[in-house]
C-alpha cells in the first residue's frame, strides 16, 4: 500500500492496482456515521422488544438489552388472544389481506397503464389528466363515499371490503404507466409481426422490463395495507376477521398500561417486522432504474 498524491494505492498482485482517494474515504465515513445515526430508533426497537420488565423502567434508560428475554411476546399473546380467536388469526388475515391487495394492484394498475400507454384509445388523456387530479386529493376525502359504495354492495364485514378500494389506485396506476410509456414501441410491433399475442407480449416482455416499477409498487402496497388498522376499524365488525395492527391498537390505553408496556415493545416489533423483510428481499429492485432494465431502443 502506498500514499500517492491524496489517494491511497492499494496493490493486487504484481500488476493490478486499486487507487482510493481521500474526499471518497470522508465520504464513506460521513454515509457509515449517517446509517449509523438512522438506525438508531430501529435497534432500539429491536432492543426494547427483548427486555425484561425491570430495564423496560430502569433510569437512566439502557439502549441495548442486558438480558433478553421472551416474555413480552407472551404478554402479548395473553393480551391479545380470546377463547374463540387465537393470535395466529390475526397473523394470517393481515398476511392475507396484504397479499391478495398487493398482487391486485400490480395486475390491475399494469394492465390499465399498459392499455393507455400503448393503445392509446380515444380520451386517454383526459383519463390521465383525471388520475393525476385524483392525486391532489386526500385519502380521507373519500372514506365516506367508500363506506357508502362498501354498504350498498353488501361488502360490509368481509375481507372485500378491505382489499377492492385498494386495488386501484391511482399513485399505483400513474408509476406504472410512467415506466410502461418508456418501453420501445418498435419491439411491441416486431412481438406482434412474429405472431405473439398481446397477452404474451405484456406478460413476457413488457413486465419483466419494468420490474422495478412493479417491485417498489409491491413494497408500498404491501406496507400501506400492512400498517392499516383505519379501515377494519370501520369495516369489519367480527372478532375473527379484525387484522393484526388493528388487535394490537387494544393493548394500548386503559386499565394496566405499565403492565402492558413490554407487550406493545413486541407488538411494535412485530408489526415493523413483516415490512422491513419485505423491503430487504425486494430493495435490489427498488433501488433499480430503467437505465439498468435493459430496455434498448
Amino acid at each position: 500500500m502506498a500514499l500517492v498524491k491524496k489517494a491511497i494505492v492499494v496493490r493486487i498482485g504484481e500488476k493490478k492496482r486499486l487507487r482510493i482517494r481521500f474526499s471518497s474515504i470522508f465520504g464513506f465515513i460521513c454515509l457509515l456515521a449517517l446509517l449509523a445515526f438512522t438506525s438508531l430508533p430501529l435497534v432500539y426497537l429491536v432492543c426494547t422488544a427483548f427486555k425484561p420488565m425491570d430495564e423496560l423502567f430502569v433510569y437512566p434508560p439502557q439502549f441495548f438489552v442486558k438480558n433478553p428475554t421472551l416474555k413480552n411476546f407472551s404478554d402479548l399473546l395473553t393480551s391479545v388472544s380470546s377463547a374463540t380467536v387465537p393470535f395466529s388469526r390475526y397473523i394470517i388475515n393481515s398476511v392475507f389481506i396484504s397479499a391478495v391487495v398487493m398482487i391486485g394492484t400490480i395486475v390491475i394498475s399494469s394492465m390499465g397503464a399498459f392499455s393507455l400507454a400503448k393503445y392509446k384509445p380515444k380520451g386517454a388523456n383526459l383519463i390521465f389528466s383525471v388520475v393525476v387530479a385524483v392525486l391532489t386529493f386526500s385519502p380521507f376525502v373519500t372514506t365516506i363515499p367508500s363506506y357508502k359504495i362498501i354498504n350498498g354492495l353488501g361488502l360490509m364485514n368481509t375481507f372485500w371490503a378491505l382489499i377492492l378500494p385498494k386495488i386501484a389506485v391511482a399513485y399505483n396506476f400513474f408509476l406504472m404507466k410512467q415506466f410502461i410509456e418508456q418501453f420501445p414501441d418498435s419491439i411491441i410491433e416486431a412481438a406482434r409481426i412474429d405472431g405473439s399475442g398481446e397477452m404474451r407480449i405484456f406478460w413476457t416482455m413488457v413486465m419483466p422490463n419494468v420490474r422495478p416499477a412493479w417491485a417498489t409498487l409491491a413494497v408500498l402496497t404491501f406496507v400501506s395495507t400492512w400498517n392499516d388498522y383505519f379501515s377494519p376499524m370501520i369495516y369489519i365488525n367480527s372478532q375473527a376477521m379484525r387484522t393484526l395492527p388493528l388487535v394490537l391498537q387494544s393493548i394500548a390505553g386503559g386499565v394496566g398500561t405499565v403492565a402492558r408496556s413490554g407487550a406493545m415493545a413486541a407488538a411494535t416489533f412485530l408489526t415493523i417486522a413483516p415490512t422491513i423483510i419485505v423491503y430487504v428481499i425486494m430493495q435490489k429492485q427498488v433501488m433499480a432504474t430503467m437505465a439498468y432494465s435493459g430496455i434498448k431502443e
